[in-house]
């Protein structure tokens, strides 16, 4: 069977659907023709998000729904009626907000400062970007939101707000591209077990109306909005595993292909 069969299981295909404004970076034209480009990841879970929200809720999946994937890898995604707007992660999975040990959105001029002093070649900088950064960084205690919000040195808090902090950002800039949120999902280790970081992120966003009930939160509930929150909130636990298996399953029906 050929690898191109399954293409349409890659983690970045479910972002394919995005504009040419949302997946253009500022480069010569000419770097963007040979793939020098955002694609997002994370693709395989906003699926399973997507059509498990439109069952579950239609008229929150139905409408515009920004979902934070949430763990040692970090991402956020707008989408609209389920299909891929805009997404945090670019080019690579270093882009978008804060992980676990990597940075997210950097100023391009750090990385050529790095080259010029702390990082000399591209493989040392490539290692301290995947490896060394993120709220390992920023704490120098660890990349775990575990571990940090049981900690009580100030290095540990300053890295949990601002991993709180950046993916409301995050939020607050995908709405543009969705104009507007009518639910918001999170999903993935942190976003589904963690109710203080999903609280943490709810403190910068409540002027947009989202109101998170506090009883809802701390359980881990399915349905975590008060209902007078102007934004609905659900936890949904992703299963990226059974993207793959209908896809692939889809796939071999439709062509006749036998194993």
């Amino acid at each position: 069977m050929p690898p191109s069969t399954f293409r349409s299981v890659v983690d970045t295909a479910f972002h394919t659907s995005q504009c040419s404004l949302a997946t253009r970076l500022a480069v010569p034209r000419t770097l963007h023709d040979a793939g020098i480009r955002r694609y997002g990841f994370h693709g395989l879970s906003y699926k399973y998000i997507s059509t498990y929200l439109q069952k579950l809720a239609p008229s929150a999946g139905g409408g515009r729904v920004i979902c934070a994937h949430l763990g040692s890898g970090a991402s956020v995604c707008g989408m609209v009626d389920g299909i891929s707007i805009d997404t945090s992660m670019g080019f690579s999975t270093l882009d978008g907000v804060p992980m676990a040990t990597r940075p997210g959105a950097i100023d391009a001029g750090v990385l050529i400062h790095l080259l010029r002093s702390e990082c000399p070649d591209a493989d040392k900088l490539e290692d301290f970007l995947y490896h060394r950064c993120g709220l390992l960084g920023v704490s120098g205690i660890s990349g775990d939101t575990k571990v940090l919000l049981e900690d009580f040195h100030p290095a540990a808090k300053e890295a949990v707000d601002l991993f709180c902090f950046r993916i409301a950002g995050e939020i607050g800039r995908l709405t543009v591209s969705t104009g507007g949120v009518d639910a918001l999902v999170f999903t993935g280790g942190i976003g589904e077990n963690q109710p203080e970081i999903r609280k943490g992120i709810e403190r910068h966003l409540s002027w947009m109306g989202l109101s998170l009930n506090e009883a809802a939160n701390r359980t881990n509930a399915t349905v975590l909005n008060e209902k007078d929150s102007t934004i609905a909130a659900f936890v949904i636990r992703t299963d990226e595993e059974q993207v793959i298996a209908d896809e692939g399953l889809s796939l071999i029906r439709r062509q006749g292909l036998q194993w």
